[in-house]
């Protein structure tokens, strides 16, 4: 498609037709133009009614000035240098979940690896009991997998979820984590304690404006599932590569400070966990021969960019050397660059930094198996076999 149809009208199926954008180029030119492909018009592939939409929307359904407004207030939550202060927690947590796991020799590397680091990092960021975290990510793989049976009931396309059409996700998790939230930030109001992010963005602004109690809901549920699904993607991919190609791993025991910068940027283009996202057409334009009405769906195929022959070389090997390495993983080139990269970034170094220093070798002992989804592409079920270090 990148090469002899990059802008393709694919058929919706159950949805309506929906263009698909799949050149690095065009997709950074794009993205960018969120006044001709605006993200006020939901940011999926499936349809929904403007009742849904407002009902559901967090600030990533919006474009400028609103989203850069909701972004000012959580973004200095978010910022490289808050993050830079999570260093020696973030080592803490790799070293107590590797002494848990591998030990045990062979094991699913998702569960007792990959998942755990960004559930106890979601804990620390948003100031929730360690004993609530096991249930919140639950909660958030219904969500963000809403059409895996394994995670979510109902689906998210079922008849059975019309009555959860207006929460999250079209999901019932959505309102059990809006309880929830409610009931954090009360107790902790009661106590006098803060609360991480959501103490910071119930603050009234400047003009004494304060957040609804729809957007808050859907802030809280945004940040939980995706704060935390796509760092454990990225990772059980780094893993999967770790497994399949041993000459990865000997270059990450002998690396420096500058591998490991490029190493990781590398991983985190490799794993790609957020696929797409969705645009509408906010009037009629011209690209590549094709004519884009007002009101049609366009796909950014970030996993596809981050594959495109004429900005990388070779992207279907991992070079962990690679630099420049202008992925969009993150969604770059827009207003809606992902708030929560230089956390991802961290946790991705640390926990693989940790992870070398201790083993021999990674193989893979079974079959990995892919999360049911065509938004976020993840390896849910990883068998490792991993050989420590005699010393």
């Amino acid at each position: 498609m990148r090469r002899e149809d990059p802008l393709a009208r694919c058929d919706g199926g159950e949805f309506e037709d929906y263009w698909s954008l799949t050149r690095y180029e065009d997709i950074i030119t794009y993205n960018r133009n969120f006044e001709l492909l605006s993200s006020s018009r939901g940011i999926r592939l499936e349809d929904q009614s403007y009742e849904e939409y407002l009902a559901r929307r967090t600030f990533q359904e919006t474009d400028p000035p609103e989203h850069t407004h909701m972004r000012m207030l959580v973004g200095k939550a978010f910022s490289r240098r808050v993050i830079t202060e999570y260093e020696k927690t973030i080592r803490e947590l790799c070293d107590e979940i590797l002494d848990q796991s591998l030990p045990l020799g062979e094991f699913d590397a998702v569960k007792e690896i990959a998942r755990q680091l960004p559930m106890r990092m979601l804990g620390q960021i948003i100031g929730v009991p360690d004993d609530d975290l096991d249930w919140l990510v639950t909660k958030g793989d219904e969500l963000i997998a809403a059409s895996d049976p394994e995670y979510a009931s109902p689906l998210a396309m079922d008849d059975d979820s019309d009555e959860y059409r207006l929460l999250p996700f079209r999901s019932p998790a959505g309102a059990e984590l809006y309880d929830y939230a409610k009931r954090l930030i009360k107790d902790k109001a009661g106590r006098n304690e803060q609360s991480g992010v959501l103490e910071l963005i119930t603050r009234p602004n400047a003009q004494g404006e304060v957040i609804s109690d729809t957007e808050f809901r859907n802030f809280f549920c945004l940040v939980v599932a995706a704060g935390n699904d796509t760092t454990r993607y990225a990772l059980s991919a780094s893993l999967h590569a770790l497994a399949n190609k041993p000459e990865l791993l000997k270059q990450l025991q002998q690396a420096d400070g500058d591998l490991w910068d490029t190493a990781t940027e590398e991983m985190i283009r490799w794993a790609s966990p957020t696929m797409h996202f969705r645009r509408t057409a906010m009037r009629d334009f011209e690209l590549h021969g094709k004519n884009v009405r007002e009101g049609d769906k366009v796909l950014f195929w970030f996993v596809s960019g981050n594959r495109d022959e004429t900005q990388f070389d070779n992207p279907f090997e991992i070079d962990l050397t690679r630099k420049p390495n202008r992925h969009m993983a993150f969604g770059q080139g827009g207003p809606h660059v992902c708030l929560g990269m230089w956390l991802a970034r961290l946790e991705v170094r640390l926990l693989l930094q940790a992870l070398v220093g201790r083993v021999k070798s990674i193989r893979q002992a079974g079959k990995h198996e892919f999360l049911r989804s065509n938004f976020v592409g993840g390896i849910k079920r990883l068998p490792l076999f991993v050989e420590l270090n005699s010393s």
